[in-house]
């Protein structure tokens, strides 16, 4: 089973040229279940729904409970943002929880829950995309203690491990990941373990998802840092949902388009059940 997360980077920049690359980047990946962040929908259209008409693939959404931040930022009074699940297989359930806002401006940061419908085996799938202030690592410990909460919630009914996925805003020494992935600290949800995907990857290949290489982020002159993560629980019965591979993706110009300011991140996961899509 392929899963990815990309932070699409709402609608900032080139956004009509860039959401094509991300279409063409999709379509080229083939992944089974994306989580994504800063999805955005107007007048009526909405960038996942439109990703997965295109691909055709299932979808569900969820909006940001405080969008003025958002659109003042790209001066539209109109546009909704939010995090969003594209799936292959029907989505039987869909879950909702608001992650704690820091002091002053709240812009409505929270977590999706979606129930994939997999062959053999229900996924329980998440994604978030937490607060993006620098100095706010205590605020970020406080969300992935509610997310941590939320997986707990809803992974059960399966033996496939949860599915976490998101834009953490935060390097993988901080507090706040070690806290979420629990077995390099107290984790936030006593007994339960969310492993870092990229703990599989080869060493050698580049891991930073925010990139000075990227023009977008090179424009901000910061550093280059991993701050995407795909989580996995614990392997379930004979190694379901263990991670066999892990890679960056989405992170060049397509088209000499770069499809956002950040790149994706691509896991491969075990399935005793190969989907049709694979052979």
């Amino acid at each position: 089973m392929r899963v990815l997360t990309w932070n699409l980077w709402g609608r900032f920049g080139p956004w009509e040229e860039r959401r094509k690359a991300v279409l063409a980047a999709l379509a080229d990946l083939d992944p089974d279940i994306v989580g994504l962040q800063e999805v955005w929908a107007r007048d009526g259209e909405n960038l996942a729904g439109w990703l997965a008409s295109e691909l055709g693939l299932h979808w569900t959404w969820a909006a940001t409970r405080a969008p003025g931040p958002w659109r003042r930022r790209i001066a539209d009074p109109s546009v909704d943002f939010g995090n969003a699940v594209l799936s292959r297989w029907p989505v039987t359930g869909r879950e909702v929880v608001q992650l704690p806002a820091p002091p002053g401006e709240d812009d409505g940061r929270l977590a999706l829950h979606a129930r994939i419908d997999a062959p053999g085996h229900p996924v329980p799938f998440f994604t978030t995309h937490l607060t993006s202030m620098p100095d706010a690592s205590a605020v970020r410990c406080r969300q992935v203690g509610v997310l941590a909460g939320f997986v707990a919630a809803h992974r059960g009914g399966t033996d496939f491990p949860p599915v976490v996925t998101g834009d953490f805003n935060a390097w993988p020494d901080s507090d706040e990941v070690r806290r979420f992935g629990g077995y390099k600290t107290a984790p936030a949800v006593p007994g339960q373990v969310l492993l870092d995907a990229w703990e599989y990857a080869d060493p050698a290949q580049p891991s930073a998802t925010w990139d000075r290489a990227n023009p977008y982020v090179a424009a901000g002159f910061e550093p280059s840092a991993r701050v995407d993560y795909i989580h996995v629980g614990m392997p379930g019965p004979d190694g379901l949902g263990a991670v066999r591979s892990v890679r960056r993706a989405g992170d060049g110009p397509v088209g000499g388009v770069w499809p956002s300011d950040h790149a994706a991140v691509v896991a491969e996961l075990r399935t005793p059940v190969r989907s049709a899509s694979r052979g």
